[in-house]
């Protein structure tokens, strides 16, 4: 064991470390491994990506293929390392601030906030588009009554607050209610599906070959699937780490490591069996989008469907309460710095959950969801608002790959750095396409400003919050985030 002495650098780190550890010593650790796994099944996997992918036809799998190679297991074991170097309750807010600054650090919460908040915004069009799978033809008008929608979103909100403020003593069964959920709905869909495969029970085979090794061709539109099939699809490790305060081990970076190199490859295989059993079923130019799920049970198995949709909207709904739990312990941490009101981070005495960050996150929810569904211009909004929200995520993403590349104090293996460097241009094919149209408009110019303005005016409000906030408290964090 080197006897050197530790720069004030480093220094400064380790006590900024211990003083994050210190404030978590009041929260309730709830966590077990087998909770951060479900944690990064529900997460991670989006339930309409196996329709996306199958829109591609057989060749999918080699864009799963490359999409995990080039940026999911990238991102693992980015994850894995800075989660082990940097086991904090906040996740990626901590490590942009304990490694770059804090202001990075404030930018970076604040983007995966707004991302969370536009997630549950759409948990009532989630519930309604589904409902007439769940409850028969006769529920079809609740997908399309603003009224209805607008009532669904604010008892869910309502719902998800609840859970919240519950905690994780609560929210771990409902997570792991999700994530199993998730398994079962991939692993049912795949077993109506192999009969069809294997040209048994009277099935001539597939309507598209579930699989084919061939390489796509090099186009603008297929360099955009790939990184949406990367980014979009897989997407999300980073989220266990915002509740490294709240596991139970003792050595908590190993424990989210395991989660890690657990959950990766069974999420993998589900993806790419999932899009296969889609092609059994429909050409790709039938898949449904929204539900392609719930339509390979409808066509394969009728009397199976309505149980699948419900079971696919209780699992949506386990996935928006721990989106809700991750975004009400960003601005915790947040007010731990004091760059946030401190009754953000006041935590409740019965349940230990931050409260008035729960109040305020469910009150911009339901605001942001009545207007994205009163009028066709506010449709437009929050359309708008939600293809930015995926570029504000991605733009966190560049910030915790770039930490091994760039950040100080830093000394990852070359396997680190290397990952890092995939995961970084991954992410940002993702956001500089995400900028421009692939699709057909009249003004293809206007979307393209709408959005980059849309995204320069979030970044820039949040740095002039910043600012007025160290300004209020009269002290200004250093760079390794000390006071």
């Amino acid at each position: 064991m080197s006897s050197e002495p530790l720069s004030v650098a480093e220094q400064q780190f380790l006590d900024a470390g211990r003083a994050v550890e210190s404030k978590s010593t009041a929260l309730k650790k709830e966590l077990r491994l087998v909770d951060l796994v479900g944690i990064q099944i529900l997460n991670v996997v989006g339930l309409w990506w196996v329709g996306t992918a199958g829109k591609l036809g057989a060749p999918h799998v080699m864009y799963w293929i490359a999409a995990a190679l080039l940026f999911y297991v990238p991102s693992g074991i980015v994850v894995a390392h800075l989660v082990q170097e940097m086991p904090l309750e906040g996740g990626l807010y901590q490590w942009a601030k304990l490694r770059f600054s804090p202001a990075l650090g404030f930018l970076v919460a604040a983007n995966l906030w707004l991302f969370n908040l536009l997630v549950l915004s759409k948990a009532g069009v989630v519930v309604a588009d589904n409902a007439s799978y769940a409850f028969g033809p006769q529920a079809t008008w609740i997908a399309h009554s603003s009224p209805a929608i607008v009532a669904i979103s604010i008892v869910t909100i309502g719902v998800l607050m609840l859970l919240a403020w519950r905690g994780l003593s609560l929210g771990k069964w409902v997570n792991n209610f999700g994530s199993l959920g998730i398994v079962l709905l991939f692993v049912g869909m795949i077993a109506v599906a192999v009969p069809r495969w294997l040209h048994s029970g009277g099935y001539d085979g597939p309507v598209t070959a579930p699989l084919a090794f061939t390489l796509p061709a090099l186009s603008l539109l297929n360099l955009n699937l790939l990184g949406k099939m990367g980014f979009g699809a897989f997407g999300g490790f980073d989220g266990v780490g915002i509740f490294a305060g709240e596991c139970r081990a003792k050595d908590v970076g190993r424990s989210m490591r395991r989660s890690v190199w657990i959950a990766a490859p069974v999420i993998s295989a589900m993806l790419i069996a999932g899009t296969a059993s889609v092609l059994a079923f429909s050409s790709p130019a039938d898949i449904d989008l929204v539900s392609p799920m719930t339509q390979v049970f409808d066509k394969r198995a009728p009397a199976l469907a309505s149980g699948a949709a419900l079971l696919l909207v209780l699992a949506l709904l386990a996935g928006n309460a721990l989106a809700f739990s991750s975004m009400v312990r960003l601005p915790m941490v947040a007010g731990w710095d004091h760059l946030m009101p401190a009754w953000f981070c006041r935590l409740d005495p019965r349940y230990g959950t931050p409260l008035g960050s729960v109040l305020f996150a469910g009150a911009v929810a339901v605001v942001i969801a009545v207007l994205a569904n009163t009028g066709t211009g506010n449709q437009e909004a929050f359309q708008l608002l939600d293809n930015c929200g995926g570029i504000l995520y991605g733009l966190s993403y560049l910030v915790m790959f770039a930490i091994p590349l760039l950040a100080a104090g830093e000394t990852p293996p070359w396997s680190v750095r290397l990952a890092a460097v995939s995961g970084f241009f991954m992410t940002l094919l993702y956001v500089v396409l995400s900028v421009f149209p692939i699709i057909s408009l009249e003004n293809p110019g206007i979307f393209t400003a709408k959005v980059a303005t849309t995204v320069i005016v979030l970044e820039c409000g949040g740095a002039v919050y910043y600012l007025w906030a160290i300004r209020r408290t009269g002290a200004r964090c250093d760079d390794s985030g000390a006071r």
